[in-house]
């Protein structure tokens, strides 16, 4: 035989051997300059942020992570789709990595798109231990670009974040720099009058709360690729080129509202999987969401790309521009939003001290009825939910330009308007390129309550912390719709690891596929998942210390394909090109 034809032969083979990459990864102590300061932090591969890892879909990859620490790790790779002992939750699915030793993870890569990695070990993430992760798709993207840069955004505070917990369990408002003052209180006097100012001072007051409680964390420095403001990372161009931008949201608490003054962005994925293209001047980008835009910069300028963090008391800052040095102008900070009556959920008159129940309110108590009855409301919980449930997305103005969006309460004072009156991106804009699965009715619901307690600094789901909490059950080959009622004022980004959150915005098989999903204060949103990846997972709010806090449960998925349930699930698994 000729070695064309070895070769030739060799070349129908190789689609259905399946790649294999070989990656190393080192955790280390490292210094973090963020321009603004200097501290001690954790990185892989002595950075921080660490590398960018580039896969493909369908191959199989092995990574070796070598703790060089002084205390155990993890790396979880968030939001893909992989055996659960290769997740990386410690208690969860496997040990740790103990200090100074190597582990070996090993899967195979299912999906394509923009993701990312990071710790899941006490508060080393928000410490520095995060790095992203792009995934090459197997076949032709439905959208062209030129090259491509990803845009890691984090939140880098002075403290280490143990101490940011501390402080924030001392006093829950340590960090919020915005709170109102006399002088607030006469300006609402001389707008609304003495006693409608009082009475609403009374009524926050009654609830322990403050309209200024949009974040739980200020005072960081926004960072791009680990660039602080003034440091400016920069991303260059040739004009006319469409560039891809992988956005990451890494940040331990801070959401940020996103925008390239001259440029439409056209959003292309969210969370990995591609959507129905959609062009923006805005968007919102949760903890721990991703998304991909195209831009197309015509002119030899330079782009600012401004991430505005959503209490305004921050920003992140780079720059696109035809060659290094370059800089656009820097928009300034607009002013800072406050919660209505609207986003405590028709709360107003509660008593927000028993919140949370404490250990006495949870003896007796059935834990393992509350998965098993679909996480149903505990009885010295109970709230009326008619008027924060129900949500009718058909029949509500889905502008997406803060006019209104379903996924705000009506009335919110959080409701996000794009600069100069254009076009903000909502949930209700996302539609998937392709259906990942076919659409089925779930077969069951479970409800989460979202609850907490500023005051204490205590956040829980259904009134219950994880410690004191029974796992949520699932059987494989099911699909659950989960209901999420958020019965707190702040915003919670809810991540179930290991299999896909289907968000219903009422758009049917076209609903977008996601792994992270936020829950606006006062709303209800739902999502449904088809349970096909036995094992145990990880489900919490993807704000540190809101997860530290007890915003966290584990997710049980009893069966498995090989115990014969078939219950319509599609069992080829993709993400990016779907």
């Amino acid at each position: 035989m000729t070695k064309s034809l070895v070769a030739g032969a060799l070349g129908l083979l190789m689609p259905a051997l399946a790649l294999a990459g070989e990656y190393n990864i080192s955790v280390d102590r490292v210094m973090i300059d963020t321009g603004d300061f200097v501290k001690e932090g954790i990185g892989y591969n002595g950075s921080s942020p660490g590398p960018v890892l580039r896969f493909k879909e369908g191959e199989d990859v092995t990574i070796n992570v070598t703790n060089n620490l002084d205390e155990a790790t993890s790396i979880h790779w968030h939001g893909l789709i992989l055996p659960f002992d290769q997740d990386g939750v410690p208690g969860i699915s496997f040990a740790g990595i103990p200090a100074g030793e190597t582990f070996t993870y090993t899967f195979p890569v299912v999906q394509s798109g923009t993701y990312w990695f990071h710790s899941h070990s006490g508060f080393q993430e928000p410490n520095g231990a995060y790095g992203s992760i792009v995934i090459e798709p197997k076949g032709r993207e439905p959208f062209r670009y030129d090259r491509e840069y990803v845009v890691q955004l984090t939140d880098k505070h002075p403290h280490d974040a143990a101490r940011v917990m501390r402080n924030l369990k001392m006093m829950p408002d340590y960090y919020n720099r915005k709170q109102q003052t006399v002088g607030d209180f006469f300006s609402d006097v001389s707008e609304h009058g003495f006693m409608n100012a009082l009475s609403d001072r009374m009524a926050w007051g009654d609830m322990r709360m403050m309209k200024a409680d949009v974040e739980d964390v200020q005072g960081f420095t926004g960072l791009i690729n680990g660039k602080g403001p003034d440091q400016n990372w920069t991303g260059l161009f040739e004009p006319g080129e469409r560039i891809r931008l992988r956005f990451i949201n890494s940040s331990a608490m801070a959401y940020f509202d996103v925008r390239i003054p001259g440029l439409d962005m056209t959003v292309v994925q969210a969370d990995g999987n591609n959507v129905q293209p959609v062009t923006v001047d805005e968007f919102r980008i949760g903890v721990a969401e991703t998304y991909d835009v195209i831009v197309r910069p015509k002119t030899e300028e330079a782009f600012t790309i401004f991430a505005e963090s959503m209490g305004r008391s921050g920003y992140a800052r780079a720059t696109l521009a035809p060659r290094e040095g370059m800089e656009g102008p820097i928009p300034s900070l607009r002013d800072a939003p406050l919660l209505t009556m609207a986003d405590m959920g028709g709360m107003h008159g509660m008593d927000h001290g028993s919140m949370d129940m404490g250990e006495d309110d949870m003896a007796g108590m059935d834990h393992s009825s509350m998965a098993d009855d679909g996480m149903k409301s505990m009885g010295d919980n109970q709230m009326d939910h008619s008027s924060m449930a129900g949500m009718d997305h058909g029949s509500m103005m889905m502008s997406g330009n803060g006019a209104e969006d379903p996924f705000y309460a009506k009335g919110s004072g959080l409701v996000p308007t794009a600069a100069n009156g254009g076009k903000f991106l909502s949930y209700a804009d996302l539609k998937a390129q392709k259906p990942l699965y076919e659409d089925r009715e779930p077969t069951r619901e479970i409800e989460l309550r979202l609850t907490g307690n500023m005051e204490r600094y205590s956040w829980s789901i259904n009134g219950v912390k994880y410690e004191d909490a029974e796992a949520i059950k699932l059987q494989y080959g099911e699909r659950v719709r989960f209901k999420f009622v958020n019965e707190t004022m702040m915003t919670h980004p809810m991540h179930l690891h290991g299999m896909w959150s289907i968000l219903d915005t009422g758009a049917g098989k076209w609903n977008p596929v996601k792994h992270t999903i936020s829950v606006q204060p006062g709303t209800t949103v739902f999502m449904e998942t088809e349970v096909d990846a036995p094992g145990q997972w990880a489900f919490h709010c993807h704000l540190s210390y809101h997860a530290a806090s007890g915003m966290f449960r584990k997710v049980v998925v009893e069966g498995g394909p090989d115990q014969g349930s078939n219950a319509g699930v599609k069992q080829e698994q993709v993400g990016g090109d779907v």
